[in-house]
């Protein structure tokens, strides 16, 4: 459970005030795990087989500058229907990604894997796919509330009467019912009813031009046969960004595609690409749509590792998925593991809330008679965890050395893996979202046996099965079912969300010629230049002023003045449409301290960067009001301060975090401090990547370098 704590909590008056929450508070009861009808105890657990998922076809290559050639992709999102769920129950309808050409035999949640090499371009042409056979554009599959800051493809007007995409559109005089009640637009609102908006993200892609970054409103629709004429087709920078992709590579624009290049410059490491639609991330990716994209050296390794016994070449456990794998495939021992949390229905659909009220009670009023959203929920916690697509699977593994690429693919949940019930495993960490740590983590010897893992983060472990009795062990979950704060908690329900994926471990077949993590030598990272500048946001949580401890929406924000002097640094909040306060020049170094003044601990991820992870320290939360000077320009907007205690002393990464990693883990009533390089410019954003926040204002963009005059506003 939940530990005393005192955090901020931001009201639509503008003001912070200090609240408790203790081990019996009311925050525990929203994040229970209900769902949907079908009860997750009677789901059979490991009936059906782990998919380890192939590697994606190539449409081909395409040359590029001189003798270099890209590899090229055409892959399409589609609607289809997953077994899920283990027969005799129903499939599932889920979208999901796949090879362009007819047919989804080859579509799947998550999708096969996108195998890449360093240096060496990729080039994907994503195809909004989402129609049914007759080319008609499908509505979502999700309840889409329109009060957010989001696509808004109606182009339904602000509350100054002016018509766009991607706004919070203004229901005065409306008041929301569900759908199957809607009948008068003059009085009623209901959720968005038309063609899906969606755009591609590769997380974790280093250097990625702004227009391949999937920028989220650069989001399109599908070139469906039925579009309504009035209805926007792309976001307000998909034209922009698309004229680029023509200007740079030479692809005109073309309905409901979006072409996107990626340099390829990280480190070999293990990157996932997933949407990114305005205020729809969340609907998107929990409809299915992810898949993991793996950067490798030129020789299809992870770079010059040495075993440390004979000083000659380390190996790690492989192979992995190949194109030039005969269909029936072959004994795979590095294998990709997206885990995520789903709750369905009896009749195999997935389940997400259509409604607040699921989340803590709150019956309304609605938007805009209130400051609370009918449909959006704070957080959503699935009451079933699925891996690589399926719920509770087996995989069958031998007595020798495994590689497990680790995705928390979650909504909002943060897994905290448990190897421990396992006898005589013997766990490693040899790698993070940027690639191969400085040096090996024992898990097993220093960790307890256990794996912590926010939304995004990724953990590449070698897992050694070789002293494993052979017999059925069960890898848990012992994370919470509620929001994380870092402290102590209630772990997650050991009959459903506690048990993540059975091993059946057999005898070896073959000999494992990989070398023990223990003995390897990993590549040497060099580090990033020092800081030119410190930069200082703040994570704001906003709490209903219509509703006793309700969540209305979770913010960021920038921090004015030195948290280490005794006035501290005062708390601004800043929203999506705000004018832009992280502007790095292009190739400036930063160091971002980022205050969490809420109760809960964010993953925060940064795109076009790998940042190193650099300490964190406790802070102390203040109420407004005092004067404390400067920023005088915000002062409407001040909410709060901070101040590092004088007696505090920062504490550098956690074994896991050393080298560079994309998403971090910001706890509550800290500042975590990171470091980054941008090299790249353009126009980016940086955002929690609990989902549910992300969609609603937890997300800020970022201008590197001077904005062109000729984008958008």
């Amino acid at each position: 459970m939940l530990t005393r704590r005192t955090f901020l909590k931001y009201t639509g008056a503008t003001t912070l005030t200090l609240f408790a929450t203790t081990a019996a508070g009311q925050r525990i009861a929203v994040a229970s795990i209900p769902g949907g009808s079908l009860d997750p105890a009677s789901v059979e657990k490991f009936a059906s087989p782990l998919l380890i998922p192939p590697a994606m076809p190539r449409a081909g290559t395409i040359p590029w500058r001189g003798a270099r050639s890209v590899d090229y992709y055409e892959i399409a999102m589609r609607q289809f229907e997953q077994q899920a769920l283990p027969p005799p129950l129903p499939p599932t309808t889920v979208w999901g990604y796949g090879p362009a050409g007819s047919g989804t035999a080859l579509h799947h949640a998550p999708s096969l894997t996108i195998e890449a090499t360093a240096g060496v371009p990729v080039r994907v042409r994503w195809i909004n796919d989402l129609v049914d056979a007759d080319g008609r554009a499908l509505p979502h599959l999700l309840p889409v509330d329109p009060t957010l800051h989001w696509a808004n493809p109606q182009r339904l007007p602000d509350r100054h009467g002016h018509r766009s995409t991607d706004q919070k559109p203004d229901f005065t005089g409306r008041v929301f019912v569900p759908s199957d009640q809607y009948h008068d637009p003059t009085t009623q609102y209901t959720t968005y009813q038309g063609p899906v908006p969606i755009v591609t993200h590769l997380h974790g892609a280093d250097g990625v031009g702004q227009e391949s970054d999937g920028y989220t409103e650069a989001w399109y629709l599908p070139a469906a046969t039925d579009l309504d004429p009035d209805l926007a087709t792309g976001g307000r920078w998909y034209a922009y960004l698309a004229g680029l992709v023509h200007q740079r590579f030479g692809v005109a624009p073309e309905p409901g595609t979006q072409t996107s290049q990626y340099p390829n410059d990280n480190r070999p490491s293990t990157l996932w690409f997933h949407d990114h639609a305005l205020g729809m991330t969340r609907l998107n990716v929990y409809a299915g749509p992810a898949g993991f994209f793996l950067l490798r050296d030129g020789s299809g390794g992870d770079g010059p590792i040495r075993d440390a016994r004979t000083g000659g070449r380390g190996t790690l456990p492989g192979p992995a998925p190949r194109r030039t794998d005969p269909p029936q495939g072959r004994p795979y021992y590095e294998i990709p593991i997206a885990i995520q949390d789903r709750s369905f229905n009896s009749d195999g659909s997935l389940f997400y809330p259509d409604s607040r009220t699921f989340f803590d009670g709150v019956t309304g009023p609605w938007l805009p008679e209130s400051d609370l959203s009918p449909v959006w929920n704070p957080e959503f916690f699935g009451n079933t965890l699925i891996v690589n697509g399926r719920v509770w699977p087996h995989l069958a593994v031998e007595q020798r050395r495994y590689r497990f690429r680790v995705l928390n693919g979650c909504q909002s949940r943060v897994l905290l893996l448990d190897f421990g019930s396992i006898p005589d495993v013997d766990v490693w960490q040899i790698g993070n979202e940027g690639g191969l740590l400085p040096e090996a983590v024992h898990v097993t010897g220093d960790l307890s046996d256990r794996v912590l893992l926010g939304p995004a983060e990724r953990a590449d472990l070698v897992v050694d099965f070789t002293d494993v009795p052979p017999g059925a062990w069960v890898l848990h979950n012992v994370g919470p079912d509620e929001p994380f704060g870092g402290g102590e908690f209630e772990p997650a329900d050991p009959q459903t969300t506690g048990q993540v994926l059975q091993f059946r471990v057999g005898r070896a077949r073959t000999p494992d010629r990989s070398t023990p993590p223990q003995h390897l030598v990993l590549p040497e990272i060099p580090a990033l230049p020092a800081e030119e500048r410190v930069r200082r946001v703040a994570l704001i949580e906003a709490m209903s002023m219509a509703a006793e401890e309700a969540p209305a929406r979770a913010l960021l924000g920038v921090v004015v003045g030195d948290p280490a002097r005794p006035a501290g640094g005062k708390v601004f909040v800043k929203e999506w449409h705000d004018e832009v306060t992280e502007d790095p020049d292009r190739g400036a170094t930063e160091l971002w301290e980022i205050y969490n003044t809420t109760g809960d601990a964010h993953p925060i991820h940064v795109h076009e960067v790998a940042f190193e992870v650099v300490s964190r320290q406790p802070i102390l939360l203040g109420e407004p009001g005092e004067d404390h000077g400067g920023a005088e320009e915000h002062e409407l907007e001040h909410i709060g301060t901070v101040t590092i205690p004088p007696d505090s002393s920062p504490r550098g990464p956690e074994p896991g975090e050393a080298g560079r990693k994309d998403t971090v883990i910001a706890y509550p009533e800290e500042v975590t401090r990171i470091r980054m390089q941008f090299d790249t410019a353009g126009r980016y954003v940086w955002h929690c990547h609990i989902l549910e926040h992300e969609d609603h204002e937890m997300m800020r963009p970022i201008q590197v370098g001077q904005p062109d005059p000729d984008q958008p506003s």
